[in-house]
């Protein structure tokens, strides 16, 4: 499919968002966002929450900062910030047509937080080597448009075919190897340099190529934002059980990033971990 156009029906999103500590870190340097926005005006939405974009876009994304002392922390917060700053101005854009201006608009924004982090880094002893992970939604009529770098991941749980995938890569060497098949999930998720990124905001890197695409969504599609401290607790196969046990719920206990979260915790929790589910529901 081509995104040429704004095309379909307004969007209607449910969404939630969780981000804990863990069992062993003493600060969270994990963060996410969920916005509404426009050309005039943006909003930012509630951990939890429902609405219908007749004449807004939505934004989810997750980030995972790095760094010495509490730089991580402020990494990623910084990178969210940008965000919030960045596009409503190029909401005018989704209403005349993504298809040669979304992936320039989302390359810009990240070369822009790059940019921050890295003089802040140059700046500030305490801040040197910060960086941070992005992977970033931007939800318009019939389509969710992605950029990302670093080893937090987006996922797309497909209604039409029931699977789960992953859309994003791990900058890292074992992201590789596994994209390669030289290596399984398994041995993926205990190898000893998976955390070693190869690409991230900042962090002394030179130059900044996140990965961009889109994904043609419709009613019953699922969408998971999420930092490496939930992949650290549970395999592909538990995260596809709980992103479908959510769909017979009621608005009101509906929460399966939290479920996310507990779960992962409760299997390892050595990490700081994050979990943002987005469902695309009939308008």
């Amino acid at each position: 499919m081509d995104p040429s156009h704004k095309s379909g029906p307004a969007l209607r999103l449910r969404w939630c968002g969780v981000t804990d500590r863990g069992k062993v870190r003493k600060n969270n340097e994990d963060s996410f966002v969920a916005i509404q926005f426009d050309a005039q005006e943006l909003r930012f939405l509630g951990k939890v929450g429902e609405d219908t974009g007749e004449h807004h876009d939505f934004v989810f994304a997750v980030s995972d900062g790095m760094g010495g002392a509490m730089a991580g922390e402020f990494a990623s917060r910084i990178t969210i910030d940008k965000i919030s700053h960045l596009l409503p101005r190029s909401y005018r854009l989704g209403v005349t047509g993504l298809e040669s201006g979304f992936a320039d608009v989302l390359e810009e924004l990240f070369a822009q937080v790059h940019r921050a982090l890295t003089y802040l880094g140059g700046c500030y002893e305490e801040c040197a080597g910060m960086g941070a992970t992005l992977s970033l939604g931007w939800f318009t009529p019939g389509w969710m448009f992605f950029a990302h770098i670093g080893d937090s991941r987006i996922y797309y749980l497909s209604a039409r075919e029931g699977v789960l995938r992953q859309i994003t890569h791990d900058d890292t060497y074992v992201g590789w190897l596994f994209r390669q098949g030289q290596i399984n999930e398994r041995e993926a998720r205990t190898h000893p340099r998976r955390n070693v990124l190869q690409r991230a905001l900042g962090a002394g890197n030179q130059f900044v190529d996140p990965q961009v695409g889109a994904v043609a969504c419709e009613p019953g599609d699922v969408f998971l934002f999420c930092t490496d401290g939930v992949v650290e607790g549970l395999y592909d196969h538990a995260l596809t059980e709980l992103l479908r046990r959510p769909a017979a719920a009621t608005a009101t206990n509906w929460n399966p990033a939290q479920q996310l979260v507990t779960t992962s915790i409760e299997n390892a929790g050595r990490d700081n971990t994050t979990a943002v589910v987005v469902e695309v529901l009939e308008p």
